[in-house]
């Protein structure tokens, strides 16, 4: 498979848009009638299907609802349903103001958000006030599955497990608040495990899941699809790693991906992403620097393209801080350079290993 330069250009900055959570309404929505006014509310027909079914393609869920918390989420205890939704935002305020903590919380963009409501009001006041957010109106519930925008390409085992993966955040979110000491001594309790390796075929589909997914911890916006980055995988002429980490609350999965192109004296770093998941773990630094050395021990010049966007400038600032100097600027394309003098260590609180 021979990828073109421009094939390579347009196939990357393609606007693909995936719903990551659905967020529900409760009366009237998720079940017929409104439960403050009778408590033998029952479900909508099809919806534990639907919700499960949204759960095992990595979709996560959650509830706004203007509603007695505790009544509520006594109801959804009884349904069975509870545990699918994370950060249910139950209160007297608005939806929209609901749905900007939930974003915050599961620390996604807005337009990865769909809102279901079967008011029109709270459907217009989200639209008009929160225009990223795909608002459905509750009479189309049974759509749900079959759009675009709620199917993603594969179902990886990240996407099987990711609305575990996100318990398990709030576990450790949890227990850092009631943790007493400095932010490096909580992360040493983690027992963090990070590797690195050469990305295999069956890593591929995470991969561009990876790639289509990640928006904050992503130095160009590139996307790639599975044959693309297979013809990587096995081009001579470039390295695709693929980054997991683990702790005692379990694993996160696989939570970051590069793609280097390798000339004879020259490296460039084309793709640099991490899940935003890890943001707080201090793990962030750990494949650049890894790339850093790499470079440094083939005696090679190491370049990393980067694309700003609303979204990454924290992976601009990670490249300054690592040492990354510009040294081109095109239009909206950054080419950096390290002259690789200052390489950090991986922290102390870290296992890290390679596996090649």
């Amino acid at each position: 498979m021979i990828i073109t330069k421009e094939q390579e250009v347009n196939s990357k900055r393609k606007d693909k848009k995936f719903i990551k959570c659905v967020v529900w309404d409760l009366d009237n929505t998720l079940w017929h009638g409104v439960l403050l006014e009778d408590e033998k509310v029952s479900l909508r027909e099809n919806i534990v299907n639907l919700v499960k079914t949204l759960d095992s393609r990595g979709i996560l869920q959650s509830i706004a609802s203007k509603n007695e918390p505790a009544t509520a989420i006594g109801k959804l205890e009884e349904f069975g349903l509870k545990e699918y939704f994370l950060y249910p935002k139950i209160n007297w305020n608005s939806k929209a103001n609901s749905l900007k903590e939930i974003a915050t919380s599961l620390n996604i963009g807005l337009d990865a958000i769909a809102f279901v409501d079967d008011q029109l009001f709270e459907l217009e006041e989200v639209k008009f006030t929160l225009p990223e957010i795909l608002c459905i109106n509750a009479d189309e519930i049974d759509n749900i599955l079959g759009m675009p925008v709620m199917n993603p390409r594969f179902i990886t085992e990240d996407s099987r497990i990711r609305r575990l993966m996100y318990i398990g955040d709030i576990e450790r979110q949890n227990a850092e608040k009631e943790f007493v000491g400095t932010s490096d001594e909580f992360l040493a309790t983690l027992n963090m495990s990070f590797t690195i390796s050469l990305a295999k075929e069956e890593d591929l589909q995470r991969a561009e899941e990876l790639t289509l997914r990640t928006n904050q911890l992503n130095t160009t916006g590139y996307t790639y699809s599975y044959d693309e980055l297979n013809h990587f995988r096995q081009s001579g002429n470039h390295k695709l790693l693929i980054a997991s980490l683990e702790d005692k609350y379990g694993s996160y999965g696989k939570i970051g991906l590069a793609l280097i192109e390798c000339k004879a004296n020259i490296w460039m770093i084309k793709l640099l992403l991490m899940s935003c998941r890890v943001m707080s773990r201090g793990v962030g630094t750990i494949m650049m620097n890894y790339i850093m050395s790499l470079a440094q021990t083939n005696n090679v010049r190491l370049l990393a393209e980067f694309i700003p966007n609303d979204r990454n400038r924290m992976m601009y600032i990670s490249y300054k801080f690592s040492g990354f100097k510009e040294i081109v600027k095109n239009d909206d394309l950054v080419i950096f350079e390290n002259d690789l003098n200052r390489i950090q260590d991986v922290p102390s609180y870290v296992k890290f290993q390679v596996v090649v």
